[in-house]
């Protein structure tokens, strides 16, 4: 019996998202369903052969060597406790302004995200050293835990980005070019968050921080943070004693340091064309390796092999899981080419008598109702072989409408009822997540408005990959 190639289309579908709606591994869940429609489309036969050459041409791609690389990086420099350090001098920067230490998160996340590549990771690194800080200074628990859930995101947006680099690989786009672009973006955001911050703190913080940070403390003599606990603390009422502020040179200025030597090592390769953005990933762990070594050498051999060794193994699990999926999407990309879907997409979409505008609004739309019920990553692997020939077709630029993917992709990470971030914050703080979706409400908005920014002016998303080496 033939099947109608429509309905078989159906079925893949149905078949995707029933299997990601019982938890199947989202990698499983993008390779069944790839393979049912392979069969349906053709015959077992078929199918087994794709299956059996997928996974070496999918992972064989030379560019897919910066995964492991950026991931290793962002490892070693949590292991380093760069972001404390950062955190640390942010605080004391912005500890002034109506809200600082919320703005102070912010900047953190930001410097964090510039060495971390993952929005998981800055938003749980994160979460671990604020919440329970800005829960101290009164800040409500919606709040508190909706600034570090949002601004967490930028891991995803700020070089280097895991979500760019895959982006990329899907579209057939410069790494190079991809990463640069998503620097200005990530900085408007972060501002446009501050701006935030700093205009409801008088209305919204219950009382003024009027006592030093203890992280700032402890950081600046070289004691891990302990702020995690915090969140067990009633917030005081009484007037508390001002401690005398650190003078300046006793803060953890190393942090900062090593911070802009990592960023410096990734985009300076790629600005200066000394090294390719492969190998700039892979100077960048091994710069990130050696600043481990520096910040635990005190502890002695012992102290630094064993965080070495937990370092690599979480590189390895969160490799291995990216790659499977990358397989997986494979299988899945397979079966749409061999369909004719994107071809069929293309002409629908073309056919419709509006705007070339609208219709990049329109594909951008769709992103937001898919990041309420899938991970970032399958969102990508799902729409970008689908939207990217349709938009470039029309011919908007493909390094444009991959920053306004990714930027869609932040709001998604922070969405219910997937909302992988503010998860993660509700997992590591103790707060409820339904108290992190309530805080991070106002600040998906002030995202939407960044996103029209950049749809509105492309040229701040162009201009600095305009000035990278290829």
């Amino acid at each position: 019996m033939i099947i109608d190639t429509s309905l078989i289309i159906v079925i893949v579908l149905a078949a995707l998202f029933i299997m990601l709606a019982l938890e199947t591994p989202v990698a499983f869940a993008l390779g069944l369903s790839g393979a049912l429609g392979l069969v349906l489309l053709h015959n077992f036969g078929y199918a087994t052969n794709v299956l059996g050459s997928v996974p070496f041409t999918a992972s064989s791609s030379f560019t897919l060597t910066m995964i492991p690389m950026f991931i290793l990086m962002g490892t070693l420099a949590v292991k380093a406790r760069i972001a404390e350090h950062v955190f640390a001098i942010a605080n004391r920067v912005f500890r002034k302004l109506p809200g600082g230490l919320g703005c102070a998160t912010v900047m953190a996340c930001a410097g964090f995200a510039a060495v971390s590549g993952s929005s998981v990771a800055t938003a749980a690194t994160m979460s671990q050293m604020a919440v329970g800080e800005m829960r101290k200074y009164g800040y409500p628990a919606h709040f508190a835990t909706g600034i570090v859930a949002v601004a967490g995101t930028l891991g995803v947006m700020i070089p280097p980005s895991i979500i760019l680099v895959l982006y990329a690989v899907l579209a057939s786009e410069s790494p190079a070019a991809l990463l640069a672009a998503g620097i200005v973006p990530g900085l408007l955001s972060a501002l446009a968050y501050i701006i935030y911050i700093m205009s409801v703190a008088r209305r919204v913080i219950v009382q003024p921080a009027d006592t030093l940070d203890s992280a700032l403390e402890n950081a600046a003599t070289g004691q891990p943070s302990d702020s995690g606990t915090a969140l067990k603390l009633e917030v005081k009422t009484e007037t508390r004693v001002k401690p005398a502020l650190p003078p300046l040179r006793q803060l953890p200025w190393r942090g900062l340091v090593r911070i802009g030597i990592l960023f410096l090592i990734v985009m300076g390769g790629l600005y200066s064309g000394f090294v390719t953005p492969t190998e700039s990933a892979a100077i960048g762990a091994l710069a990130a390796l050696a600043i481990m070594f520096i910040e635990l050498r005190r502890d002695g051999m012992g102290r630094i092999r064993s965080t070495a060794i937990t370092a690599l193994k979480e590189s390895a699990v969160s490799t291995t899981s990216v790659f499977a999926i990358v397989v997986g999407s494979t299988v899945l990309s397979t079966f749409f080419v061999a369909s004719r879907v994107p071809h069929r997409l293309t002409e629908w979409v073309t056919s419709l008598d509006v705007p070339a505008w609208m219709i990049v609004m329109i594909l951008l739309l769709i992103l937001i109702p898919m990041g309420m019920a899938l991970e970032s990553i399958s969102i990508l692997v799902i729409t970008v072989p689908l939207m990217h020939p349709i938009v470039t077709g029309l011919g908007f630029d493909g390094i444009w409408f991959g920053i306004l993917v990714v930027k869609l992709i932040e709001i998604g990470l922070v969405t219910p009822p997937v909302g992988v971030s503010c998860f993660v914050v509700a997992g590591t703080t103790g707060v409820p997540a339904q108290t992190v979706f309530r805080g991070i409400l106002p600040l998906v908005l002030v995202e939407l408005a960044v996103v029209a920014v950049l749809f509105a002016w492309p040229d701040l998303v162009l201009f600095l990959p305009s000035l990278v080496v290829q």
